[in-house]
């Protein structure tokens, strides 16, 4: 794999959350009735999208942070992303072109409630991002090759730190496209219901 300057992955991935944020601003000036409105029966609305983000969000942003108050080595200048860190990046991480690679199910303990509280789950979600800032600029004095994180389906695999970062943010990046999929969905919606009217 292609080694990156440490630094830099951090900056990237700290600009990534950073327009991530930048979307959570235009949810919150969103009619609220818009984002627990599912486009169609048995799709996700932007609520229950954002549920499933926080649930992770609490598993990745623990475990990351647990490993960094652990972190015995100091930082290394280069970071070489591990194959199946790659893997899950790639698989995640949506197209230059803003589509998504591959559909896949959320595993049973990743899925939100029928009519989560929007607000709500946005202002978790808005939290979460600024300790993910947070941890990224702690994550300069840290190994992200040595230090390993396990992911949220079994403790027996592990991700590089700069990996678990890599995937947990595209994952993040992916389900704001669906968002933003949604919310034309809706609007589609409500417009042709308007217009039958």
């Amino acid at each position: 794999m292609k080694q990156i300057n440490s630094n830099t992955l951090l900056e990237l991935l700290q600009s990534d959350v950073r327009e991530i944020l930048l979307q959570c601003t235009a949810l919150q000036n969103t009619n609220q009735a818009l984002l627990t409105q599912q486009p169609q029966p048995g799709k996700w609305s932007v609520a229950q999208v954002l549920e499933h983000l926080n649930i992770y969000a609490r598993y990745y942003i623990t475990a990351i942070e647990e490993r960094l108050h652990l972190n015995q080595s100091g930082p290394n200048q280069n970071f070489t992303p591990g194959w199946l860190g790659n893997y899950f990046t790639n698989l995640m991480k949506p197209t230059g072109d803003k589509h998504i690679k591959s559909k896949m199910k959320s595993p049973a303990n990743a899925v939100p409630s029928a009519q989560p509280d929007a607000v709500a789950m946005l202002t978790e979600f808005i939290n979460h991002q600024h300790h993910l800032l947070n941890l990224l600029q702690i994550a300069r004095t840290a190994n992200l090759d040595y230090n390993r994180v396990p992911i949220s389906l079994t403790k027996l695999i592990k991700l590089k730190l700069g990996d678990t970062f890599r995937f947990f943010i595209a994952h993040e990046q992916r389900h704001f496209l669906q968002i933003e999929n949604t919310l034309k969905q809706v609007e589609q919606n409500r417009l042709s219901v308007l217009s039958a009217a």
